[in-house]
């Protein structure tokens, strides 16, 4: 055992000589469990995809589909197949996709890379880097790459790594290349970090603009710090820059865009109103009293904020409050019909806020509303029969012999094809069986 080894080491040098054969021991466990990815996706290939139709004269394109999870040239895969493989593993479905994709980069189009890595001579992580990369490169592309670093690739740095991949992609793909090119401004991003608000109301944003946009951006936010220093603002310049920018925000929103061509264009005036901004803020009874402080939870975020931030958000002028009553999370509510009421849905949401099913965390509210036991084979459309289950994971229930039970408001009992048994606890998961069965 680990512990009785660790305990044996009475000197420095008898440390560090066990940390490096843990080390070891790790890395070849992690060259193992992609050695097992590879051996899953060859256990569904495409071939294993049924090709008869799911839905009527629609044809299969509702039921499980085989893809590609790597370059050109590697074998496809049955879509839902890597859903298992990380449930197992404890990853979500888009890290094992990844995972799986990777194995099948290096195995199939970086085979020199691949051999290294199976050596211990290149570090995984890097290598699965390096695939990621490769992947939309074509397969004389990758070929190159991978002779060009045979040898060195664990030594080179990523710059060097990028203008190889660049210098492949214009020599073996130069339409793909160009068209890169131009399509370059669609790495320009703007990002408001709603989803990591602090308990007191702040959010960091962080963006890649055109040089032009980004002056007049940094002009009329210098612009508006200085209005707000001359209207006799004390806070720091940094602090009045963020507030200029929420100020540009709300001048925008309530800015009336009117387009006029003439005569008849003044008649069509088109008006482009402010978009409305809808987040959903929960809070205690106590804590909607004037004098209680506490925090509130917001559902956009996942964070909570203070009460004194959402009283000042309800302050503000343009701000539209709705208060909704309160729903029962333990109540059960029932309909006859298929369709699921709203108020049915949003306690459904409420109760389970990300998806369902196993180690996946999309929000509720972007998920489907799925009844547990099909309506078509005797399940009711009421509390204890329904819950959020993103679209993905929607069909490979539906299209799959992955099958769930609801065992109460926010616990599911997933069970998959070959056998894990998995919670789903107010949106933990936790293996229930560490193996499937022997088949």
């Amino acid at each position: 055992m680990a512990d009785s080894e660790l305990s044996d080491c009475d000197t420095p040098a008898a440390v560090l000589a066990f940390a490096q054969r843990r080390r070891v021991a790790a890395q070849r466990a992690e060259i193992d469990v992609l050695e097992a990815a590879l051996v899953w996706a060859a256990m569904h290939p495409e071939e294993s995809v049924s090709t008869g139709s799911t839905n009527g004269s629609q044809g299969p394109v509702f039921g499980e589909m085989a893809v590609p999870l790597a370059g050109e040239g590697t074998p496809l895969v049955a879509e839902f197949a890597p859903m298992e493989f990380g449930a197992a593993l404890g990853l979500s479905t888009d890290s094992a996709r990844t995972l799986v994709g990777d194995a099948l980069e290096l195995a199939h189009r970086l085979k020199r890379t691949w051999k290294l890595v199976r050596a211990g001579e290149v570090p995984l992580w890097r290598a699965r880097r390096l695939a990621q990369l490769t992947a939309t490169l074509p397969v004389e592309g990758a070929d190159f790459v991978d002779r060009q670093l045979a040898g060195f690739v664990g030594k080179i740095s990523w710059a060097g790594i990028d203008r190889l991949v660049d210098q492949a992609r214009v020599t073996f793909d130069p339409e793909g290349a160009e068209k890169e090119r131009r399509a370059a401004a669609d790495g320009r991003r703007f990002d408001v970090r709603t989803d990591e608000a602090n308990p007191r109301g702040i959010v960091h944003v962080e963006g890649v603009l055109d040089l032009a946009d980004g002056l007049d951006l940094d002009t009329a936010i210098r612009q508006g710090a200085e209005e707000l220093a001359a209207l006799g603002s004390t806070e720091s310049l940094d602090v009045r820059r963020s507030m200029a920018a929420g100020e540009l925000a709300r001048r925008q929103l309530a800015f009336d865009l009117r387009a006029e061509a003439g005569s008849a264009g003044e008649a069509a005036a088109s008006v482009v109103k402010p978009r409305q901004v809808v987040i959903h803020v929960h809070l205690s009874h106590a804590a909607i009293g004037r004098d209680e402080a506490g925090f509130a939870k917001v559902e956009e975020t996942r964070s909570v904020v203070s009460t004194d931030q959402v009283r000042d958000w309800c302050n503000s002028p343009e701000a539209q409050v709705v208060i909704k009553p309160v729903i029962d999370l333990e109540a059960h509510h029932h309909t006859d019909t298929y369709a699921v009421p709203g108020k049915l849905a949003e306690q459904t949401k409420l109760a389970q806020p990300v998806c369902a099913f196993p180690w996946c965390e999309r929000p509720a509210r972007r998920c489907d509303t799925d009844h547990v036991t099909a309506h078509g084979d005797g399940g009711a459309t009421c509390s204890c029969n329904l819950a959020p289950l993103c679209r993905r994971h929607h069909r490979a229930k539906t299209h799959t012999a992955w099958t769930y039970d609801k065992t109460d408001a926010a616990t599911y009992l997933w069970r998959s094809p070959h056998g894990l048994h998995l919670i789903k606890d107010h949106g933990t998961t936790s293996l229930v069986t560490a193996h499937p069965p022997d088949e």
